[in-house]
Parts: structure tokens; sequence; C-alpha cells
């Protein structure tokens, strides 16, 4: 069985400036300090953010089914600004997934170059057996994820110009 859910936020920022962050290690380190409803604590594995960096994400106590995870960026493309991350071990490959992708674009807004579209997505593949488990695929962390970097950014750039 396979799926995939996905949303879009507008940032009233330049692509390039919202790239900065999505492309970089820091996005990781602010959702840890600013969610921690939703990230306990994001340690680097292996890697400086490149494709091939493996990060250990723990989950907070209590808040879900899962306690924590490896995943690691698949690609990091700096001219398409495009981040995508798999689920490595632990988490949800315990509960059937054979795959969980993170997707994340920044996409210039046509006509508007200081204004971007943020889309991510979640891609998925489960077991047949484990089918009723795509019940637990959920956007709504990484939604808070791109809320509060898109916060971020709005307010960080707007003091800098």
């Amino acid at each position: 069985m396979m799926g995939r859910v996905s949303e879009e936020r507008e940032v009233k920022v330049p692509a390039s400036e919202a790239w900065k962050l999505y492309g970089s290690l820091r996005l990781a380190k602010i959702a840890e300090e600013a969610l921690p409803n939703v990230i306990s604590k994001v340690e680097v594995v292996e890697g400086n953010g490149s494709a091939g960096t493996i990060l250990h994400v723990v989950l907070p106590p209590g808040t879900t089914w899962l306690t924590s995870y490896k995943e690691k960026y698949t690609v990091v493309d700096d001219e398409r600004r495009v981040k995508v991350a798999e689920v490595v071990e632990g988490g949800v490959l315990d509960l059937g997934f054979t795959l969980y992708r993170f997707r994340m674009e920044v996409i210039e807004k046509e006509g508007k170059e200081e204004e971007c579209i943020v889309r991510g997505s979640i891609e998925y593949e489960l077991k047949e057996e484990a089918a009723a488990n795509a019940a637990l695929v959920s956007i709504e962390p990484l939604l808070a994820i791109m809320q509060l970097a898109a916060d971020y950014l709005t307010k960080n750039y707007n003091t800098n110009v």
C-alpha cells in the first residue's frame, strides 16, 4: 500500500532566503527549541546537512506512539531547493512501513520575488498486512515545523531588510 499527503504554506520572503533555513540543519535546531511538543531532541549522527546526513530524532514522551527514529537526507538540492529525508531506523519502520519519506520544496512565487511557497509532503509505503497503520500518518507535525519556519523567516527577514 502506498500513499502521500501534502500541504503548502505561503511565506513572505524570497525563495532564496527561505532555502537558507530549509536547506540547512538550522531548521531542526529551531524546531527542537521552539516546538518541544513536536520534537524533544535532534542529534546529528553523521554529516553536515548535505545528502547523506543522518539525524536521530527523539519525540516527546507521551505525545505520540513513537519514541525516536533516525532519518537520512537523501536529497539536498540547492539549485531546485528540495530536501528529501527518509526514516532509516526505528519509528514507523517498526510498524510495517517500508518507506516513510519527508520532502520539502521551496518554490519561487511567480511575479512576486519577495514571496515563496513551501510545500511539505510525506510519502509512505506499507506492507499489506500493516495497511491499517496508514491511519497513523499525520502531516500535522510537519505543518507545525513549516509554520514555525514561516514565522521565523518573516520575523527575521523583515528586520534585516
